[in-house]
């Protein structure tokens, strides 16, 4: 059941809902700030009962019948934000190490960094765990947690760009800059704001952590390295050694279960594990599941093998049974980082009941963690390990592999759940990178598709734009079409600011005749890389044969946007007139959110002052005879072209659309465009305060051709007050 708080949020949404005014209007119109009324409305603010009042009255509503839940809301305050943690689990049986926890947490308070080497199974990740669940409360946005991969077998190191736009993403930035230099920047900036610690497992060298480090603010990084990070000259380091006898053996009894006395037989299985937690948990684990053995037994098994880790391992291992080992070899061959119990069924191809109960047992043996509730990983020296026994034991390895590269996929396309593709991204990206290496064409072609929902919120990534180019060449070997992957390719280079490479992929896209569907949507790509790379007469082209092919597919909201843009190119172009008639017929085919580019074109048409090519002066444009413009019956007739309020008024309803479907960018757009109409009608101040409120909603989007029109917009306003602020 929701509490007080979440009632009286959902009250507040109603009244906006039922005022159909924009969250700035409404708060005109109810004497509010439009920041209170924001923060009214997402819960982070109970507002003054004066305040709900005021709302009410603005929409004739009696404000009385929700004086009870506002009392409520007023006692409980507002909701905490929701913190987020990405941490895995703390070690219930963390041992020793107070001094170097001590340290670690001391560097983190004053330096806000602080790196942890030794050498593998030392317990490093566990260190750095067990020291960030600590402090989990001096850090109240949170905690991050990134494997780098420096040392795992069967991974390439994270690349500090691709590391960085992991990072964003964690910070809920859903679109990260497209260069390292640029995501750096925009990683110190988020840190700056917040208090999160962050934690870097396993780096490869100074190199790779150092464009991921903090700058001012209260953020802290913890990283764990196999090597002494020396290069990193402003994070201190803290150096672990095996345990001493005294923990080790502490360590080793709580694993077993038992209550040891320090006597010869102990003092054997200590120095057959090497102070070494991972493998005094394996071998204590060992002692655990074999209530007939005593210590002694289990030092003399530990000592008639021939290496310290294969006697920890292969102890470990001959507990179970022959499925259970088959499944732990097996393991060595995931792709990814951690992983399921369906993930487990598919690679041993067992039921996922029988998968589950097989990791459970190997959970028991220290064998695999459980990092949180149904997902588990291998430490990097098991996942050796066990690979190494797959390519001795196994006789088609490859087949384990191709089961969990399949399984992937068909997860990927039959969910349309964006927190699944959250959770399972870095997986479905090393299975991606697998299916290249395996050559398994299906994969490789399927996976990029059955992962649009993820990259529709996270476009333009370096992994997108691989991962589809990669995919067009596989369905080009599979015999298919290829021109959908090739689109999906352009949007991703345009998003990512690639706009040359954007226009090439679209080229090659359409030559190779895909359908009148494909072909539309590749048209009006087209016209918006045309015309950011500011081609206008190219962009006008690609939009006028874009809307002949929705026209033709009877598809009105496509052919409303390719006239909206047609439109707006028009305007640019000089013609004013045909400009208000182009945005007229797009806003007669358009509903819902379709409607505000449309009403965005209107509205700066009708706020710019007539030209000579109102008077038929199309001279730019004769080379526009791809497709017609529309017929001007379709047209209706414009409106007085000097009415700057009917163009505020049109870009104020353009803004309540976008603020009511919730359209971040366009409402970015939306401000920007009143700045502009509001300068040509010498309203220089209140233009300023649009185009600020424009870069403020762009700041968090990563929108860089957007953010660069504003920007220059903005400055066209700032010369005109004349005094260079």
């Amino acid at each position: 059941m929701s509490g007080p708080g979440e009632r009286l949020v959902a009250q507040l949404a109603q009244i906006k809902e039922l005022s159909g005014l924009s969250l700035r209007a409404l708060a005109k119109e109810a004497g509010l700030s439009s920041s209170s009324l924001s923060r009214y409305l997402t819960g982070r603010l109970v507002p003054p009962w004066e305040a709900v009042v005021a709302l009410c009255r603005a929409v004739r509503r009696d404000p009385r019948p929700l004086r009870a839940v506002w009392a409520e809301a007023s006692r409980a305050g507002p909701a905490a934000p929701p913190r987020r943690n990405d941490l895995p689990a703390d070690l219930i049986d963390f041992t020793g190490r107070e001094a170097e926890a001590a340290r670690v947490e001391q560097l983190l308070r004053s330096a806000g960094a602080a790196t942890v080497d030794g050498m593998a199974g030392v317990g490093k990740t566990s260190l750095a765990l067990h020291v960030a669940h600590r402090l989990a409360d001096a850090y109240p946005d949170g905690g991050l947690y990134l494997d780098l991969h420096g040392f795992t077998p069967g991974h390439v190191p994270l690349t500090p760009a691709a590391a960085l736009a992991q990072l964003l993403t964690g910070l809920d930035v859903e679109r990260p800059p497209a260069g390292e230099v640029e995501r750096a920047a925009r990683w110190r900036s988020e840190l700056s704001r917040r208090r999160v610690l962050v934690v870097l497992d396993n780096a490869a060298d100074a190199g790779q952590v150092r464009p991921l480090l903090p700058g001012a603010g209260t953020s802290a990084v913890l990283v764990t390295s196999r090597n002494r990070l020396v290069g990193l000259e402003s994070v201190p380091p803290v150096s672990l050694e095996p345990l001493t006898d005294g923990d080790a053996a502490l360590l080793f009894g709580r694993a077993a279960g038992l209550a040891l006395d320090a006597d010869d037989a102990v003092g054997r299985v200590l120095r057959e594990c090497g102070g070494l937690p991972l493998a005094l948990r394996m071998a204590g684990a060992r002692l655990r599941h074999r209530p007939g053995w005593t210590v002694a037994v289990l030092a003399e098994r530990l000592r008639d093998n021939a290496g310290r880790f294969d006697a920890v391992f292969g102890m470990s291992l001959q507990q179970l049974d022959a499925g259970h080992r088959r499944l732990f070899r097996l393991l060595g061959l995931l792709p990814g980082d951690d992983f399921d119990a369906g993930v487990a069924a598919a690679l041993a191809g067992l039921t996922p009941g029988r998968a589950e109960a097989a990791l459970e047992e190997l959970v028991d043996a220290h064998l695999v963690r459980e990092t949180s509730p149904g997902r588990y990983r291998l430490h990097d020296l098991l996942r050796r390990y066990a690979s190494e026994l797959a390519a001795d034991e196994e006789p088609r390895p490859g087949d384990a592999v191709r089961r969990v590269l399949a399984h992937y996929l068909e997860r990927a396309a039959a969910t349309g759940d964006p927190a699944w593709f959250d959770l399972e991204y870095g997986n479905l990206v090393a299975a991606f990178d697998t299916a290249v290496r395996l050559g398994a064409d299906e994969v490789v072609a399927g996976l990029p598709p059955a992962m649009r929902v993820w990259f529709f919120r996270h476009r333009g990534t370096d992994d997108q734009v691989r991962m589809l180019a990669a995919a067009a060449e596989a369905a080009g070997r599979l015999g298919r079409d290829r021109a959908a992957l090739l689109a999906d390719l352009g949007f991703a280079h345009a998003a990512a600011g690639r706009l040359d490479e954007a226009r090439a992929a679209y080229s090659e896209a359409a030559g190779l005749d895909p359908g009148d569907e494909v072909a539309a949507g590749l048209a009006l790509r087209t016209g918006w890389v045309c015309r950011d790379l500011g081609d206008l007469p190219a962009a006008r082209a690609h939009f006028r044969r874009a809307a002949g092919l929705f026209e033709r597919l009877g598809q009105d909201g496509g052919r409303s946007q390719a006239l909206a843009f047609d439109g707006w190119v028009t305007l640019r172009l000089g013609d004013r007139a045909e400009a208000v008639a182009l945005a007229r017929a797009s806003l007669a085919l358009a509903e819902g959110p379709a409607r505000v580019t449309g009403l965005v074109t209107l509205g700066l048409a009708l706020a710019t002052a007539p030209s000579p090519a109102d008077s038929n002066d199309a001279s730019a444009l004769n080379d526009l005879d791809e497709a017609p413009a529309p017929a001007p019956d379709d047209l209706d007739e414009a409106p007085a072209l000097d009415d700057l309020d009917e163009a505020l008024r049109v870009l104020h309803e353009a803004l309540s659309v976008a603020e009511r479907h919730d359209l971040r960018h366009n409402r970015a757009w939306c401000h920007n465009s009143l700045g502009v109409a509001l300068r040509t009608g010498g309203r220089i101040e209140e233009a300023l305060e649009q185009h600020r409120l424009a870069l403020e909603l762009l700041e968090p989007l990563a929108e860089a051709q957007l953010e660069a029109d504003c920007r220059r917009e903005y400055a066209a306003t700032l010369a005109l007050r004349g005094d260079g602020t």
